[in-house]
Protein backbone atom coordinates (compact mmCIF):
# COMPACT_ATOMS: atom_id res chain seq x y z
CA UNK A 1 0.00 0.00 0.00
CA UNK A 2 1.60 3.64 -1.00
CA UNK A 3 0.41 5.58 1.71
CA UNK A 4 3.71 7.49 2.38
CA UNK A 5 3.77 7.67 6.10
CA UNK A 6 4.72 10.87 8.50
CA UNK A 7 7.66 10.56 10.99
CA UNK A 8 6.98 9.50 14.45
CA UNK A 9 5.41 11.78 17.02
CA UNK A 10 3.86 13.64 13.82
CA UNK A 11 0.16 15.29 14.25
CA UNK A 12 -2.08 13.96 11.59
CA UNK A 13 -5.46 15.08 12.70
CA UNK A 14 -6.14 18.21 14.38
CA UNK A 15 -9.26 19.65 15.26
CA UNK A 16 -9.16 22.96 16.25
CA UNK A 17 -11.90 24.97 18.52
CA UNK A 18 -14.79 23.43 16.16
CA UNK A 19 -17.73 24.18 16.79
CA UNK A 20 -21.81 23.18 15.16
CA UNK A 21 -25.12 24.59 16.42
CA UNK A 22 -28.23 24.64 14.56
CA UNK A 23 -31.46 26.83 14.84
CA UNK A 24 -34.42 24.73 15.62
CA UNK A 25 -37.71 27.00 15.60
CA UNK A 26 -36.01 30.33 14.97
CA UNK A 27 -33.65 29.25 18.41
CA UNK A 28 -29.98 28.56 18.18
CA UNK A 29 -29.42 24.70 19.43
CA UNK A 30 -25.28 24.46 20.07
CA UNK A 31 -24.29 21.14 19.72
CA UNK A 32 -20.55 21.26 20.15
CA UNK A 33 -18.56 23.98 21.39
CA UNK A 34 -14.74 24.86 20.82
CA UNK A 35 -13.98 21.06 20.63
CA UNK A 36 -10.14 20.72 19.99
CA UNK A 37 -8.51 17.39 19.96
CA UNK A 38 -5.58 15.88 18.13
CA UNK A 39 -4.10 12.30 17.04
CA UNK A 40 -0.35 11.66 16.44
CA UNK A 41 0.90 8.94 14.20
CA UNK A 42 0.42 5.46 15.39
CA UNK A 43 -1.97 6.74 18.14
CA UNK A 44 -5.38 4.99 18.61
CA UNK A 45 -7.80 8.28 20.59
CA UNK A 46 -10.97 7.33 21.79
CA UNK A 47 -13.86 10.04 22.03
CA UNK A 48 -16.22 9.52 25.15
CA UNK A 49 -18.99 11.39 26.69
CA UNK A 50 -22.84 11.09 27.71
CA UNK A 51 -25.07 9.60 24.90
CA UNK A 52 -26.27 12.51 22.23
CA UNK A 53 -23.57 14.63 23.41
CA UNK A 54 -22.41 14.79 19.92
CA UNK A 55 -19.41 12.35 19.34
CA UNK A 56 -20.59 10.48 16.29
CA UNK A 57 -21.55 14.50 15.31
CA UNK A 58 -17.63 15.25 15.61
CA UNK A 59 -16.44 12.03 14.25
CA UNK A 60 -18.35 12.96 10.69
CA UNK A 61 -16.88 16.71 10.90
CA UNK A 62 -13.29 15.43 10.69
CA UNK A 63 -15.06 13.11 8.19
CA UNK A 64 -15.65 16.11 6.25
CA UNK A 65 -19.08 14.58 5.92
CA UNK A 66 -20.60 17.67 7.94
CA UNK A 67 -19.21 21.25 7.68
CA UNK A 68 -18.60 22.61 11.40
CA UNK A 69 -19.63 26.09 12.01
CA UNK A 70 -16.58 27.28 13.13
CA UNK A 71 -13.31 26.19 13.96
CA UNK A 72 -11.16 23.64 11.66
CA UNK A 73 -9.73 20.05 10.95
CA UNK A 74 -6.50 19.64 9.49
CA UNK A 75 -5.20 16.59 8.18
CA UNK A 76 -1.43 17.35 8.73
CA UNK A 77 -1.00 20.48 6.38
CA UNK A 78 -4.48 20.51 4.83
CA UNK A 79 -7.91 21.94 5.78
CA UNK A 80 -11.34 18.82 5.95
CA UNK A 81 -13.07 20.88 3.69
CA UNK A 82 -15.45 17.86 2.38
CA UNK A 83 -14.84 13.85 2.18
CA UNK A 84 -11.14 12.93 1.25
CA UNK A 85 -9.95 10.21 0.22
CA UNK A 86 -7.64 9.75 2.59
CA UNK A 87 -10.16 9.43 5.60
CA UNK A 88 -11.98 6.41 6.34
CA UNK A 89 -15.12 6.09 8.51
CA UNK A 90 -16.35 2.79 9.85
CA UNK A 91 -20.36 2.85 10.95
CA UNK A 92 -22.18 0.85 13.80
CA UNK A 93 -24.50 -0.55 11.57
CA UNK A 94 -22.56 -2.34 9.07
CA UNK A 95 -24.06 -0.56 6.14
CA UNK A 96 -23.75 -3.20 3.55
CA UNK A 97 -25.63 -3.88 0.28
CA UNK A 98 -27.13 -7.10 1.15
CA UNK A 99 -27.22 -7.73 -3.21
CA UNK A 100 -23.72 -7.37 -3.18
CA UNK A 101 -20.61 -10.02 -2.14
CA UNK A 102 -18.00 -9.25 0.62
CA UNK A 103 -15.39 -8.53 -2.30
CA UNK A 104 -18.32 -6.37 -4.38
CA UNK A 105 -19.19 -4.54 -1.14
CA UNK A 106 -15.50 -3.40 -0.34
CA UNK A 107 -15.04 -2.51 -4.38
CA UNK A 108 -17.85 -0.36 -4.22
CA UNK A 109 -16.02 1.71 -1.91
CA UNK A 110 -13.49 2.31 -4.60
CA UNK A 111 -15.51 2.81 -7.34
CA UNK A 112 -15.68 7.01 -7.24
CA UNK A 113 -11.53 6.36 -7.62
CA UNK A 114 -10.99 7.17 -10.93
CA UNK A 115 -6.90 7.14 -10.55
CA UNK A 116 -7.26 3.32 -9.98
CA UNK A 117 -7.55 0.54 -13.47
CA UNK A 118 -10.16 -2.20 -12.23
CA UNK A 119 -7.71 -4.11 -11.84
CA UNK A 120 -6.23 -2.18 -8.93
CA UNK A 121 -8.86 -1.98 -7.55
CA UNK A 122 -9.65 -5.69 -7.19
CA UNK A 123 -6.22 -6.58 -6.06
CA UNK A 124 -6.31 -3.89 -3.78
CA UNK A 125 -10.28 -4.88 -2.53
CA UNK A 126 -9.08 -8.45 -1.97
CA UNK A 127 -5.94 -7.34 0.07
CA UNK A 128 -8.21 -5.36 2.13
CA UNK A 129 -10.48 -8.67 3.08
CA UNK A 130 -7.03 -10.41 3.42
CA UNK A 131 -6.08 -7.94 6.15
CA UNK A 132 -9.37 -7.98 7.82
CA UNK A 133 -9.25 -11.46 8.32
CA UNK A 134 -11.87 -12.96 5.19
CA UNK A 135 -9.98 -14.34 2.68
CA UNK A 136 -12.06 -16.97 0.99
CA UNK A 137 -15.45 -15.08 1.81
CA UNK A 138 -14.97 -12.70 -1.46
CA UNK A 139 -18.14 -14.44 -3.02
CA UNK A 140 -20.32 -14.37 0.49
CA UNK A 141 -23.09 -12.33 0.65
CA UNK A 142 -23.30 -10.60 3.79
CA UNK A 143 -26.74 -12.51 4.85
CA UNK A 144 -24.32 -15.52 5.14
CA UNK A 145 -22.02 -13.81 7.10
CA UNK A 146 -21.89 -13.18 10.86
CA UNK A 147 -21.80 -9.77 12.66
CA UNK A 148 -18.43 -9.91 13.31
CA UNK A 149 -17.93 -10.45 9.69
CA UNK A 150 -20.17 -8.04 8.57
CA UNK A 151 -17.90 -5.64 10.54
CA UNK A 152 -15.31 -6.98 9.45
CA UNK A 153 -16.48 -6.03 5.80
CA UNK A 154 -16.80 -2.90 6.46
CA UNK A 155 -12.76 -2.60 8.01
CA UNK A 156 -11.85 -4.03 4.59
CA UNK A 157 -14.06 -1.57 2.58
CA UNK A 158 -12.54 1.33 4.47
CA UNK A 159 -8.96 -0.20 4.02
CA UNK A 160 -9.30 -0.53 0.14
CA UNK A 161 -8.92 3.06 0.14
CA UNK A 162 -5.86 3.34 1.73
CA UNK A 163 -6.64 5.74 4.31
CA UNK A 164 -4.20 8.10 6.03
CA UNK A 165 -7.19 8.14 8.92
CA UNK A 166 -9.45 5.39 10.38
CA UNK A 167 -12.33 6.95 12.12
CA UNK A 168 -14.35 4.52 13.70
CA UNK A 169 -18.32 5.21 15.71
CA UNK A 170 -19.25 2.62 17.90
CA UNK A 171 -18.10 -0.30 15.67
CA UNK A 172 -17.83 -2.65 18.26
CA UNK A 173 -21.51 -2.21 20.07
CA UNK A 174 -23.72 -4.64 18.31
CA UNK A 175 -21.37 -6.96 18.34
CA UNK A 176 -21.29 -10.27 21.17
CA UNK A 177 -18.76 -9.65 23.56
CA UNK A 178 -16.28 -12.21 22.42
CA UNK A 179 -16.83 -11.15 19.01
CA UNK A 180 -16.01 -7.81 20.24
CA UNK A 181 -13.35 -8.82 22.11
CA UNK A 182 -11.67 -10.28 19.03
CA UNK A 183 -12.01 -7.13 16.82
CA UNK A 184 -10.55 -4.61 18.90
CA UNK A 185 -7.66 -6.57 18.87
CA UNK A 186 -7.47 -6.96 15.49
CA UNK A 187 -9.01 -3.19 15.16
CA UNK A 188 -5.11 -2.46 17.25
CA UNK A 189 -3.36 -4.28 15.20
CA UNK A 190 -4.26 -2.59 11.94
CA UNK A 191 -2.50 1.02 13.50
CA UNK A 192 0.92 -0.83 13.94
CA UNK A 193 0.86 -3.23 11.56
CA UNK A 194 4.24 -1.46 9.42
CA UNK A 195 2.01 -3.05 6.02
CA UNK A 196 -1.14 -1.07 7.13
CA UNK A 197 -1.80 2.39 5.23
CA UNK A 198 -3.28 3.44 8.55
CA UNK A 199 -1.16 6.13 10.24
CA UNK A 200 -3.99 7.35 13.00
CA UNK A 201 -7.31 6.00 14.56
CA UNK A 202 -10.06 8.01 15.94
CA UNK A 203 -12.56 5.90 17.72
CA UNK A 204 -16.27 6.86 19.27
CA UNK A 205 -17.28 4.86 22.17
CA UNK A 206 -19.52 5.16 25.41
CA UNK A 207 -17.94 1.13 26.70
CA UNK A 208 -14.83 2.97 29.39
CA UNK A 209 -13.18 -0.64 29.29
CA UNK A 210 -13.31 -0.77 25.71
CA UNK A 211 -11.75 2.61 25.91
CA UNK A 212 -9.19 1.61 27.89
CA UNK A 213 -8.28 -1.89 26.57
CA UNK A 214 -7.39 0.20 23.20
CA UNK A 215 -6.40 4.04 23.45
CA UNK A 216 -3.46 5.47 23.73
CA UNK A 217 -5.28 9.10 24.37
CA UNK A 218 -8.70 9.41 25.99
CA UNK A 219 -10.59 12.98 25.16
CA UNK A 220 -13.54 13.26 27.37
CA UNK A 221 -16.93 15.51 26.11
CA UNK A 222 -19.58 17.01 28.21
CA UNK A 223 -23.34 16.71 28.15
CA UNK A 224 -24.87 18.97 25.16
CA UNK A 225 -23.74 21.27 24.09
CA UNK A 226 -20.18 19.68 24.14
CA UNK A 227 -17.23 21.07 25.21
CA UNK A 228 -13.65 18.87 26.20
CA UNK A 229 -14.34 18.21 30.11
CA UNK A 230 -10.83 16.67 29.81
CA UNK A 231 -7.86 14.69 28.63
CA UNK A 232 -6.81 10.91 29.29
CA UNK A 233 -3.11 9.58 28.42
CA UNK A 234 -3.55 6.15 28.81
CA UNK A 235 0.40 4.90 29.87
CA UNK A 236 -0.28 1.23 30.56
CA UNK A 237 1.44 -0.89 29.11
CA UNK A 238 0.31 -3.73 26.46
CA UNK A 239 -1.30 -6.31 26.63
CA UNK A 240 -3.74 -4.66 29.17
CA UNK A 241 -4.93 -6.66 31.82
CA UNK A 242 -8.30 -6.37 31.98
CA UNK A 243 -8.47 -7.98 35.12
CA UNK A 244 -5.67 -5.63 37.25
CA UNK A 245 -6.07 -3.17 39.64
CA UNK A 246 -4.08 -0.58 37.40
CA UNK A 247 -6.45 -1.22 34.32
CA UNK A 248 -9.55 -0.24 36.49
CA UNK A 249 -7.36 2.66 37.95
CA UNK A 250 -7.50 4.04 34.07
CA UNK A 251 -11.03 3.03 34.07
CA UNK A 252 -12.04 4.98 37.19
CA UNK A 253 -9.77 8.04 35.85
CA UNK A 254 -12.19 8.18 33.02
CA UNK A 255 -15.46 7.69 34.63
CA UNK A 256 -14.44 10.60 36.88
CA UNK A 257 -14.48 12.80 34.24
CA UNK A 258 -17.22 11.78 32.96
CA UNK A 259 -19.13 12.53 36.48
Amino acid sequence: MSQPHPSAGTTVVTADRVSLGYHKEKEPLPVLVDVSLSAKKDELVAVTGPSGCGKSTLLRIIAGLVRPSSGKVMILDTEVTGPRADVSMVFQNFVLLPWRTALENVLFGLSSRSEFTEEQKMEKAKGALDVAGLSGFEDVYPGELSGGMKQRVGVARALATEPRVMLLDEPFSSLDDLTAERLRKETYTLLINPQSPVQSVILVSHNVEEIIELADRVVVLSGRPAHVVGEVDVTMPRPRNKKSEEFFHWVDKVYTLLS
